[in-house]
């Protein structure tokens, strides 16, 4: 989180797990408590208060968060910080199991309750006792709600709605963040408004289904204009904006009109980041996926005949229950098939109270993880061969900063590659600001990055 002044001691630092979603309510609890007087620092041993917002997705997440909570526990044991505060999804999940397991923690505050987090604070610190601030997860933020942007300058997540309607049968999702609230297109392009006018040119939009948004809504009031492609319509009229990228579209609900409103758009970038999580009939209907294989072929066919430039991101599961070696190799073949430019493999994670954690028939670990083994190696050399087509054009790149792991070159990304989950573009020839939209010439490429030199316009 950026560093602010104030005029109070009480400093509040920052760990965000997970996805984009929990980060933006993580911004939304810095602005908040921002607002009531509190200094959010940059580094836990500057704090006098860490809060820690967890994931409780899968299993490793789980474990990464509980690792933090005793990281933060061993410091306020060394009196270096005051106080633990556990927030978000695990919390909201496992409230019993952690208030009992974490006795070193000082607050527990789950997904329906982080918006309050400054009240919340401000009493502890006053010397309230109660330790635990659960309720149901229906919060959806306004334009107005305090907000750190802890992304560059240039570019902010925009969550459109919470919880999901979907019941996917490896998903834990809806237990923890209910069911589907959208927020109104008026709200979203107003929070789209003031985002631009703080210097953001490009905005992700994220929610856990876009082709979602707004069927809550209009089942309540059917004259309600709120669906994907109108939110896409009153998102593209937002002036300043250079680039809006959709973010998790559930594959069915990209319909023929989406497609012609993306193409006729050019703010909105030919970016398709689908989950599918399998291909084979069967596992589809064992994941409760409301769709066939004809219908995600149908789908991509879609998506291909309109805009044949298009990037299309995917992601499957490996190893869910009673997957057999030939499903999983119609999954392979249809990988190399498609020729997918990017993909992401999960091993299954059996998870509590979901029916995929139920059923018989769950695969071993060592299986698991030669399915994915076998995956992305299929998929590297499909990366390494999309990415030398790329050797010799001049395409428009974002600067992000310098290189994290060279500290030489500059670094971007082209519309093609969102941040933290795709590759990169180094640039080891120019010069260029943070934020900058600039040209670059590739001269050569690697498995998931791009190197090239800013072309200077004469």
């Amino acid at each position: 989180m950026k560093q602010e002044t104030s005029q109070t001691s009480n400093k509040v630092h920052f760990i965000s797990l997970g996805c984009p979603k929990n980060l933006v309510d993580s911004e939304i609890m810095a602005g908040t408590l921002m607002k009531d007087g509190y200094q959010v620092v940059g580094e836990a041993e500057d704090a006098d208060t860490v809060i820690v917002n967890t994931c409780g997705f899968i299993e490793d997440s789980k474990k990464e968060s509980i690792q933090r909570i005793l990281d933060m526990s061993d410091l306020k044991a060394e009196g270096k910080i005051k106080k633990v505060v556990v927030a978000g999804c695990l919390t909201q999940r496992y409230k019993d199991e952690l208030v009992e397991g974490l006795p070193e923690a000082d607050l527990f505050v789950g997904s329906g309750e982080f918006q309050n987090i400054a009240k919340i604070l401000k009493k502890s610190d006053e010397g309230e006792k109660q330790k635990t601030f659960f309720n149901l997860p229906t919060y959806l933020q306004e334009e107005e709600t305090p907000r750190v942007n802890s992304q560059p300058g240039h570019r902010a997540y925009l969550k459109i709605s919470e919880g999901c309607m979907k019941r996917c049968a490896f998903c834990a999702i809806p237990l923890i963040r209910g069911n589907l609230q959208s927020r109104s297109i008026d709200a979203i392009v107003a929070e789209a408004k003031l985002l631009v006018a703080g210097g953001v040119k490009e905005l992700i939009i994220i929610s856990h289904d876009f082709t979602d948004y707004g069927f809550d809504i209009r089942r309540k009031d059917p004259t309600r204009k709120e669906s994907p492609v109108e939110l896409l319509k009153a998102l593209d009229q937002v002036e300043g904006l250079q680039w809006i990228r959709l973010m998790y579209l559930y594959p069915d609900g990209i319909t023929q009109e989406m497609v012609q409103v993306i193409k006729n758009s050019k703010k909105i970038v030919k970016y398709f980041d689908m989950p599918l999580q399998h291909i084979n009939d069967q596992v589809l209907k064992s994941m409760n996926r409301k769709m066939t294989r004809d219908e995600i072929e149908t789908a991509l066919m879609n998506i291909r005949e309109h805009l044949p430039e298009a990037v299309v991101r995917t992601q499957f599961i490996v190893g869910f229950p009673g997957e057999t070696q030939e499903q999983f190799e119609e999954l392979l073949a249809f990988i190399a098939e498609q020729q997918f430019d990017r993909v992401g493999c999960f091993k299954y994670s059996p998870e509590e109270n979901t029916p995929g954690g139920r059923m018989d028939n769950q695969i071993d670990e060592e299986t698991k993880q030669f399915r994915h083994d076998a995956v992305m190696e299929v998929q590297q050399n499909i990366s390494r061969e999309k990415h030398r087509d790329f050797v010799g054009k001049t395409i428009d790149v974002i600067v992000e900063g310098f290189s994290e792991e060279t500290d030489l070159l500059l670094q971007g990304r082209f519309w093609g590659q969102a941040p933290d989950i795709d590759g990169v573009v180094l640039i080891n020839d120019g010069e260029a600001k943070v934020g900058d939209m600039v040209k670059v010439h590739i001269t050569d490429s690697m498995e998931y990055d791009l190197l090239g030199e800013i072309v200077t316009e004469n």
